[in-house]
């Protein structure tokens, strides 16, 4: 390579510049690099990628190679240095090839990007201002979040830059959350804010006096216990007088833990039909179409505390075997569980420096839960053989004498210690986070009906659900009404609900499925203006819209956001495979599935999210692989339907009619109006081509193509789950 300036293809002769954008470069979160034909051009190696991104940064001012060699080997002899930036400057233009254009230019002492060939993010966020807020949305993340650790001296620059980006958004963003603003304004620049810095009190107090002017007293009170559990874990600090005197007035002027918001009046339902009342008391029916018109369980409630949720807390992992070099493996791989744990919603963590410092002195499981009041900890040890890294974690349930509920064994090469962090991390939360609801469920069924919180009747629905019978189910439906009637602004209990009608359609036990799939709509909808933060909740919102209302674009949507919220629930990436599915790219789907099968591989709802695999074999028309998946799958959960539908179709492709005829009359038992003519109504598969293919299948396994006509008899659709 030349140290020269390179040619200037569609430049301006005056100043080298391009007239058009040639690379877009992300560089908060992961890094990435993108032509405008959307081919990646993103260096392979951490150190090319940091040396891009150090140049980048300093556009449109050009970069001495000297700083470069410095900044990225400074624990070199300069010379050695430099041969390592020759080195590198190699293979960045090699990794910028396909854009076909120089967006780089080289001098013998400097090095920068062509002015107008790049865009980069972090540029768009520094010019924002308060009349064009809209570039501070691209600060999702932490700048270069994936190059921590190439030197440090590249570390220190990397903390000056980040706090550099984060304080001019900051300040931007601040100026423009002021006292006079609507209530809506005011939540929407908070949370603006809060995007940028989590722990800024002043932000909190403003979504919680924003939520209280506007009647929502529970969700203010829960802004108060999210930032209650942030500044607890990134600063280990409590909030400050003035936020908890705030809370105080929220509350009223008792200081107690008052109900939230009570429940809305009620319309006196219309008379029961003769088949409600011959269903058990106080037990939701198919045909009730909303919350609303349902009325809550007839027995008297008395006022029910906040919402709950667990407490959990992380310890320093001990060290075997370690050395001194690697000993920050330990504290780093804690909080990247507890950070990771800080993404669901529903859970309370508790700082690990916190514990750390406790337990410094006292690891003594009883001492630490009358610290910390926890319900959950995990603990654990790390160990060190020759180049292999052995990790193992335990997780006790502190109310149950500290038994053991979870463990989980991680033998991992040490090469790449923090991305050994970052899998491991993410296999550990999304394993414990089901584990850890249904013992919340099977503990809360230990309260009264009366005494019964909305969390603990959410939580009893959850396990009911997963049974798919149909008593336990209609129960779960009555939970789930009953904990809306006491909390109407609980987003989690409508996006559950709205969970529920998914099932209740798919399972053929709706009697106006119609009305049921637009209900399930507007609880999703309710969710997530109530929680737009609620990963989960964005998740159950997204296959609504892929199921029930075939609106494939807007799923797909939500369930990114609800991966870049929480990459680790492995509801979300499931959920997200069987939209891709129905959007006719098996491959996307099998990936994105591959996915919620390696974070929670013994995950309690497989029977569900595993079914998946059986759709997506038979769209690749891989017909043993989706059989042996619905061997497999059925068995796990033999009354749920919609297994049984992709694995008697590649068995109809086969021409197994024996087997096909033992699936067709389980199929048949559970969901007996299922015909060809109602599969196509109703599949929401994209691609006709697709859904043909699948139909044949079923056509041959022998389903019969309609339902003989009945005089004077209305058609009822009810779409199945695949």
């Amino acid at each position: 390579m030349a140290d020269s300036t390179s040619r200037l293809s569609a430049t301006s002769p005056a100043t080298g510049a391009l007239d058009h954008v040639i690379v877009r470069l992300r560089l908060i979160g992961q890094m990435e690099a993108w032509t405008v034909r959307s081919e990646s051009v993103l260096p392979a190696g951490r150190k090319t990628r940091a040396l891009l991104a150090s140049v980048a940064l300093a556009a449109p001012r050009p970069v001495l190679r000297g700083r470069l060699a410095e900044q990225l080997w400074s624990r070199r002899p300069e010379e050695q240095a430099r041969a390592s930036l020759r080195q590198e400057i190699h293979r960045l233009l090699d990794a910028l090839s396909p854009a076909e254009a120089d967006i780089l230019i080289i001098t013998r002492d400097h090095l920068t990007l062509r002015p107008g060939a790049v865009w980069i993010d972090v540029e768009e966020v520094m010019k924002a201002t308060t009349a064009e807020p809209a570039p501070l949305a691209l600060l999702d993340g932490d700048l270069l979040e994936d190059l921590d650790g190439i030197d440090p001296n590249f570390d220190a620059w990397l903390i000056t830059e980040r706090e550099r980006l984060r304080d001019r958004a900051r300040g931007v963003a601040e100026t423009m959350l002021t006292d006079d603003l609507e209530p809506d304004a005011a939540i929407g620049a908070a949370q603006r804010l809060l995007t940028i810095d989590r722990s800024h009190e002043g932000a909190w107090r403003s979504l919680m006096k924003a939520h209280a002017q506007r009647g929502e007293r529970g969700l203010a009170v829960q802004a108060y216990d999210r930032c209650r559990a942030v500044l607890a874990d990134m600063l280990d600090a409590a909030p400050s007088v003035e936020t908890q005197k705030l809370l105080n007035e929220i509350r009223g002027p008792s200081h107690s833990r008052l109900p939230l918001r009570p429940p809305q009046p009620v319309e006196p339902a219309a008379p029961p039909t003769q088949a409600a009342d011959e269903t058990d008391a106080g037990m939701a029916t198919a045909s009730a179409p909303t919350f609303a018109e349902a009325q809550p369980s007839a027995r008297k409630r008395e006022p029910a505390a906040a919402r709950g949720g667990a407490h959990i807390g992380v310890m320093p992992f001990r060290l075997v075997g370690i050395p001194d070099e690697d000993a920050h493996l330990a504290p780093g791989l804690a909080d990247e569980i507890t950070n990771a744990l800080s993404r669901f919603r529903w859970m309370f963590i508790v700082s690990s420096n916190s514990l750390g410092r406790f337990a410094a002195e006292n690891r003594d499981e009883a001492a630490i839960r009358r610290e910390f009041g926890l319900d959950f900890l995990l603990d654990g040890s790390v160990q060190r053989a020759g180049n292999k890294i052995r990790i193992s974690l335990r997780l006790l349930d502190l109310r149950a004498n500290n038994q053991i509920v979870w463990a989980r064994r991680f033998d991992r090469e040490a090469s790449d210690l923090l991305s050994l962090q970052d899998e491991v991390a993410a296999e550990v939360v999304a394993q414990i986070d089901p584990e850890i609801l249904l013992i919340e469920a099977k503990r809360s069924k230990g309260r009264s009906q009366i005494d019964a919180t909305a969390y603990d009747l959410m939580l009893r629905s959850i396990a009911l659900m997963g049974r798919m019978e149909h008593e336990p189910f209609m129960q779960a439906g009555q939970h789930l009404i009953d904990a809306i009637a006491l909390e109407p602004d609980y987003a989690a209990a409508y996006a559950w609900y709205a969970y529920w009608h998914i099932f209740l359609v798919g399972q053929d036990w709706a009697d106006h499925p119609m009305a049921m799939m637009e209900k399930a709509g507007e609880l999703a909808e309710r969710a997530i203006v109530l929680d737009p933060f609620d990963a989960r909740g964005l998740a159950i919102s997204g296959h609504v819209r892929a199921f029930l209302h075939r609106r494939l674009r807007e799923a797909m949507v939500l369930h990114e956001r609800a991966l870049s919220l929480n990459p680790n629930l492995a509801m979300a990436w499931a959920l997200s495979a069987v939209t891709h599915a129905y959007a006719g790219d098996p491959e996307e789907a099998e990936r994105r599935n591959n996915r919620y099968k390696r974070l929670s591989p013994l995950d309690p709802h497989a029977f569900f999210f595993d079914a998946f695999f059986v759709l997506i074999h038979m769209m690749k028309r891989d017909y043993e692989a989706a059989v042996e998946a619905g061997r497999t799958v059925s068995q796990l959960n033999p009354s749920f339907t919609a297994t049984y539908k992709p694995y008697l179709a590649a068995l109809g492709h086969l021409r197994r009619d024996q087997e096909a005829a033992t699936v067709r009359r389980r199929l048949l038992t559970l969901e007996p109006d299922f015909t060809i003519e109602r599969f196509l109504q109703t599949n929401p598969m994209e691609s006709e081509s697709d859904k043909m293919h699948y139909a044949e299948g079923l056509r041959l396994g022998g389903i019969r193509e309609r339902d003989p006509p009945v005089a004077n008899a209305p058609i009822i659709l009810r779409p199945g789950l695949s």
